[in-house]
């Protein structure tokens, strides 16, 4: 029992953390970074949603959102877009339902393997975000670096590059620990749950015994007049 809560609690912290760097990565603005911060009196950042420059000196900072999300945008950026926020509602479904499987929360109490299913469930969740979370994430990066590698290899220069900033590092990071709590919580927690599945059987069929035994035994030490009164008292209502 101890180990069971040890994997529960593992399994939570991780889920914790990585929704919540998920979260922070789809919504911050750095996923695309200047490579040339020496050269240049301001730090620009693109996110996923708007692009913000920052003054090297003053430290002010000025967004610019994109335009409407019906506009017209480059596939990557649709496509981050979408699996990033998949992402963040499949882990934070995914550590909800792990909070109420979880043995110290006071839900469903008495029914021990629903807890266990429960649990489970909000493992395959938590793998299920980190799918989506890291594709969309290392394909960014991957989009950013070759894209930038391209520039250099036929000496183009249009005054900013960039690389992929701590935005891309965390929506990677959260996806990670997704697949770090997922796999804890289906892979440890479908042994205990053959293990209690075994337990609740092995009880259900001694209470079973038991039962049968208390009737048999009623039945034996019935008394002989008591049961001949019972039949004339049924025969007489029959009449």
């Amino acid at each position: 029992l101890s180990m069971k809560l040890f994997f529960q609690y593992v399994g939570c912290f991780f889920a914790f953390f990585s929704v919540g760097l998920l979260i922070i990565s789809t919504w911050t603005d750095c996923w695309m970074v200047n490579a040339d911060d020496s050269l240049e009196v301001s730090t620009k950042c693109r996110g996923l949603w708007w692009e913000c420059v920052t003054n090297v000196f003053d430290g002010i900072q000025t967004c610019d959102e994109y335009d409407s999300i019906y506009a017209e945008h480059s596939v990557k950026l649709v496509l981050t877009r979408a699996m990033m926020i998949t992402a963040d509602i499949l882990s934070g479904f995914g550590f909800l339902f792990l909070v109420l499987g979880l043995d110290c929360v006071k839900f469903l109490p008495d029914e021990p393997l629903i807890k266990l299913r429960i649990c489970l469930a909000s493992g395959v969740m938590l793998l299920l975000a980190g799918l989506p979370g890291i594709t969309g994430s290392v394909w960014y990066a991957v989009d950013v670096y070759v894209e930038r590698s391209s520039l250099l290899l036929h000496n183009v220069f249009l005054g900013i590059q960039y690389k992929f900033g701590w935005s891309c590092w965390l929506g990677m990071a959260g996806s990670l620990g997704c697949f770090l709590s997922g796999s804890l919580l289906t892979c440890c927690m479908y042994l205990f749950r053959e293990t209690s599945s075994g337990r609740l059987h092995s009880a259900y069929s001694l209470r079973k015994g038991y039962s049968s035994a208390a009737t048999v035994v009623t039945n034996v030490h019935l008394p002989s007049s008591q049961t001949a009164t019972s039949k004339m008292y049924a025969v007489d209502t029959r009449v």
